[in-house]
């Protein structure tokens, strides 16, 4: 009996084994192994003008969306060029520009600079600060508003619009090389549009961010 007790076990463990390892091995199934989607997906369309839309789909549009971001990349890239010409961050260097080409007879209030660089006043205030001390901008009391201030290159200032010129020109010949003013005029025109547009469609979803923020409290 010990004996075919003996023959038994080993049996039944290798039953066990066959019975149990492929469910196992099933249950732990990586997710490369995991069935793969289906095909024929759809992707919606983007944008709902017609105009925008080519044989039904919004593909030319995307590919010129990405376009636009990558140039809008590239001219990132060579103002931090510019930047660090002069040993600045890039907010700095077109804060220095912008007083440049605002600053007139009397210098330029950190609001009509904020505009004019589009950057928020508050972020403007800080990187004048910072560009005073390293004397590059100076700045006095706006006698006809005394709550403001007034603006201006020092002469380091001026110095360094000057030093750093040379290298504008050069990129910026580069740059627009094969662009006339008629295109370059007609690429103005749309980015500002689309500068308006974009505070007016990032309102939206805030908005209705708030209004779902709001339901929830009620409830």
């Amino acid at each position: 009996m010990n004996s075919a007790a003996a023959q038994a076990r080993p049996h039944c463990a290798a039953g066990n084994q066959d019975a149990t390892g492929p469910r196992m091995a099933s249950a732990r199934t990586s997710p490369s192994e995991e069935r793969a989607p289906e095909t024929g997906f759809e992707i919606p369309v983007t944008i709902s003008r017609a105009a925008f839309l080519r044989d039904g789909t919004d593909a030319a549009f995307r590919e010129t969306i990405y376009t636009m971001v990558r140039a809008l990349d590239g001219l990132m890239r060579c103002r931090e060029v510019f930047a660090r010409h002069l040993g600045l961050t890039g907010s700095q260097f077109a804060v220095l520009m912008g007083v440049a080409y605002r600053q007139g007879e009397t210098g330029v209030t950190i609001r009509d600079l904020a505009e004019h660089v589009r950057l928020a006043p508050t972020h403007v205030t800080t990187e004048v600060g910072r560009l005073i001390r390293r004397r590059l901008l100076v700045k006095r009391r706006n006698a006809a508003d005394g709550r403001s201030v007034l603006v201006s290159l020092s002469p380091a200032g001026e110095n360094a619009v000057r030093d750093v010129s040379p290298v504008l020109r050069q990129i910026n010949d580069t740059l627009f090389r094969d662009i006339g003013p008629a295109d370059f005029d007609a690429t103005g025109d749309v980015l500002r549009r689309l500068a308006d547009n974009a505070d007016q469609a990032l309102a939206q979803p805030r908005a209705a961010q708030s209004a779902a923020h709001l339901q929830d409290g009620l409830e």
